[in-house]
């Protein structure tokens, strides 16, 4: 079973996960959307972390030494962020950060991720304003995007036809663009609340 949902608190995304368990429904697996394998209802004990790997080998140092503490590594990647543990031994802590430091500072990679996001996005969105491949005027005038000749002296089924036929391509021509400024909008918001909580969590 695949789930789609989106948190920018771990702590509400791991109660998510628990419920999940407790319901019957494990993870096993999280890319595009959480995958869950239907299994016997489980009070679980489910802990998320966030952390990049440069190296593979890193990585599985990382996750190892979890696993010798007494958690399984459900899901993640060196390249994915957020990491996913499950309580699997009695003698294991009862979470996987031993200070407020180590628990907030996940908060801060990830508010430097989304940062690092929007950066990255900014380079595009002037090359597409220089080259003048943005058409801002198709907001205020759209015939400017149809290229079928005639298009507009045709009537009756002939128009309804070649309309309907380039006004995909019309809409990707002329608003496609607008992906780059709402991504960068929005991974400055999600930076600013993974930063809010970061402060939060510090001050506790």
């Amino acid at each position: 079973m695949r789930r789609f949902k989106l948190f920018l608190d771990f702590e509400k995304e791991a109660r998510w996960l628990n419920e999940m368990a407790s319901e019957g429904y494990d993870l096993v697996g999280k890319s595009f959307g959480y995958r869950f394998r239907k299994s016997k209802p489980d009070n679980a004990n489910i802990k998320i972390d966030y952390r990049l790997f440069k190296k593979q080998a890193d990585f599985v140092d990382y996750y190892t030494l979890f696993e010798d503490s007494g958690w399984e590594h459900l899901a993640g990647t060196k390249s994915s962020g957020a990491q996913y543990f499950k309580k699997v031994s009695k003698d294991a802590d009862e979470d996987i950060f031993s200070d407020i430091d180590s628990k907030a500072g996940r908060y801060k990679r990830l508010s430097q991720m989304y940062l690092s996001l929007a950066i990255s996005y900014l380079p595009i969105l002037v090359a597409l304003v220089t080259t003048k491949a943005i058409h801002v005027e198709a907001f205020f005038n759209p015939k400017q995007l149809y290229f079928t000749p005639g298009l507009w002296d045709k009537a009756g089924a002939d128009f309804w036809g070649a309309f309907l036929f380039e006004t995909p391509f019309a809409f990707f021509r002329g608003f496609a663009w607008t992906a780059f400024p709402i991504m960068i909008a929005l991974c400055l918001i999600f930076s600013y609340k993974a930063e809010q909580r970061y402060q939060k969590i510090k001050k506790s």
